[in-house]
């Protein structure tokens, strides 16, 4: 399959779609539309650094401040100060990132991703999961697009993806064996995460903040995963949970997740025109 190309489509407010861990913008292929088609967003999704069609990763290890860098080229080359940021999972851990450097007017994050601290058992509990995925990894770089034919692959494949195996579908099936494939980041970040902190400064954000949980997430279930975000982010952030989803849910329900993203940043733009 090709090499992923960001997307980029629409005009107004500046949005940017931040993928999960070892997947590429690929998820938001059906969500991104949705936003650019109000006439009122421009809507930029590129893949991150490691993983499949982002920038080569220049050193051996990789972590969230890298991939801030990496993504802080993309807007310094789009003339963006600034925008609109969703994330899901990793995606999410970078838009915090990304919002500690004043990148960010809005933040979304969906089952985002560094709600620990260095010690945090919690941290510990995805490093294993994601090495206990090893053997997937590897039948997946070693048979292609062969590997959707492995009797459980739909099962395996959904597990840290949707609610249920038919969630996903066979088209899914393939790109998501096409990204992990193709993602050097998979052992680079995770040695990575296991020597440093998740997100510490969240109690300083004067962001507009929107975290969304996902009630049937496998990767990072509620509330071990989101207890660190109630605790440190401000009072004023606005949480809500989408019942009947897992941990990438614009696979499953791409239309209810562009509603979700498209009413909050509705609220934070006000009331503007279409954009014909």
């Amino acid at each position: 399959m090709s090499k992923r190309a960001p997307i980029h489509i629409g005009s107004g407010e500046p949005v940017l779609l931040l993928h999960p861990f070892m997947m590429s913008n690929n998820v938001w292929k059906d969500v991104a539309p949705a936003l650019a088609d109000t006439g009122r967003y421009e809507v930029y999704a590129p893949t991150m650094a490691g993983h499949h069609g982002g920038s080569p990763n220049r050193s051996w290890l990789l972590d969230s401040g890298t991939l801030a860098d990496d993504i802080e080229r993309h807007l310094d080359r789009l003339g963006w100060d600034s925008a609109h940021i969703v994330g899901n999972s990793l995606g999410g851990w970078v838009a915090f990132e990304l919002e500690r450097r004043n990148r960010a007017r809005s933040l979304v994050g969906i089952a985002p991703a560094g709600g620990w601290h260095r010690w945090t058992p919690a941290k510990y509990e995805i490093v294993a999961k994601f090495v206990l995925g090893m053997p997937v990894w590897v039948v997946a770089k070693l048979l292609g697009a062969r590997a959707a034919q492995v009797p459980g692959a739909r099962f395996l494949t959904s597990i840290p993806v949707s609610a249920r195996p038919d969630g996903i579908t066979d088209a899914d099936i393939l790109e998501i064996i096409d990204d992990v494939r193709h993602c050097p980041a998979y052992y680079q970040l995770l040695v990575k995460a296991l020597l440093m902190p998740g997100l510490m400064e969240l109690a300083d954000s004067s962001t507009p903040t929107y975290l969304v949980v996902c009630e049937k997430d496998r990767v990072l279930p509620h509330p071990r995963f989101t207890a660190h975000f109630r605790k440190h982010l401000p009072r004023s952030t606005r949480f809500t949970t989408l019942d009947g989803v897992g941990h990438i849910p614009m696979f499953e329900a791409p239309e209810r997740i562009a509603d979700v993203i498209r009413e909050f940043l509705d609220e934070q733009t006000g009331p503007q025109r279409a954009i014909s």
